[in-house]
């Protein structure tokens, strides 16, 4: 036991925190999919209806500025046939914290299956909107954000509902395009950006190989001052080694936010960047160092479990000797 715990913190550390094989975060492989959700359909007597669910869709939970975000609902068989429904009555409004009012209007949302509004099929069954809460009643609530839906089933109501976190302005724009550099062995990229507002930055982004590949999941995580800085995403160099990927590679899908602890929202979200962000340049695998990581934590641990394996050991040649 004392082995494998060695061997498996070993294996687990080769990397570190901030360059990570993507196969191992496999949630984190495609963060802009849209949330799907099938629940049963509670009607409004609190019983459950028979033979159908409700099927939800939204694009994103965190929302910053102006963006906007498409919502859907349908209702299903349990043999997956989508079924007619109809939306009596769809309405936003915030969720405010205990012991506190609302300074927001409620809000009509127009769910709708004509092709409107951010439908997207018109006449398929699925209700669906596109809300713009800036736009829309809520310009500069940071909260949760509910869109409560009345749907009607078999002569009776039935009732859903989407949860929203506002986080308010972006505190930092990107600025300029990406600029990568060979450094210690393994290739680091930089992403511009005007900071409006300092504090902690957490930045996240995924590299693939050239054949589409998931490579990596590279993550920035430090205190960023106000004004043009550049967030440094480093693909680790024994990574890239291992897993020989072919060039070149391909930045993509990066999220970032300002971390607000002790507070709701704890994250104050920065425009996304869907898709490609970069495409590196064509290095060859002796570029990159095939070193392992070394810290001063993961040294001190591997002395300790090393200890355990030694004090196991003598321990086993001890009682042997007694036999």
């Amino acid at each position: 036991m004392a082995r494998q715990s060695l061997q498996a913190y070993e294996e687990s550390t080769r990397y570190p925190h901030e360059s990570r094989p993507l196969s191992q975060q496999p949630d984190q492989v495609h963060p802009f999919l849209s949330i799907t959700e099938d629940a049963v359909l509670r009607l409004a007597d609190g019983s459950v209806a028979r033979g159908v669910h409700v099927r939800t869709t939204q694009e994103r939970v965190f929302i910053q500025g102006d963006e906007s975000v498409l919502l859907s609902v349908s209702m299903v068989r349990d043999d997956g046939v989508v079924q007619p429904v109809r939306v009596i009555r769809a309405t936003a409004r915030e969720i405010p914290a205990s012991n506190s009012g609302s300074l927001y209007p409620v809000v009509d949302v127009n769910f709708n299956d004509d092709g409107l509004d951010g439908d997207v099929f018109a006449g398929d069954s699925v209700q669906s909107v596109r809300l713009q809460p800036a736009r829309q009643g809520f310009a500069g609530l940071a909260g949760v954000l509910r869109v409560e839906v009345v749907l009607a089933h078999a002569g009776r109501q039935a009732s859903v509902w989407f949860d929203l976190t506002l986080t308010g302005a972006a505190p930092a724009l990107w600025k300029g395009p990406v600029h990568e550099a060979l450094e210690d062995g393994s290739l680091s990229f930089y992403l511009g950006a005007e900071v409006k507002e300092p504090g902690r930055y957490v930045v996240t982004g995924r590299v693939d190989d050239a054949t589409g590949r998931p490579l990596a999941l590279l993550t920035f995580n430090d205190d960023v001052a106000a004004g043009t800085q550049a967030f440094r995403l480093s693909l680790f160099g024994k990574l890239v080694h291992d897993a020989q990927p072919v060039f070149p590679l391909r930045l993509r899908d990066v999220e970032a936010f300002l971390l607000r602890p002790d507070r709701f929202p704890d994250r104050a979200m920065m425009p996304p960047r869907a898709g490609t962000v970069h495409m590196s340049a064509r290095h060859p695998l002796s570029a990159f160092s095939a070193a392992e990581w070394q810290d001063e934590e993961r040294h001190r641990y591997l002395v300790e479990l090393q200890r355990d394996v030694n004090d196991a050991q003598s321990r086993i040649i001890e009682l042997e000797g007694q036999r």
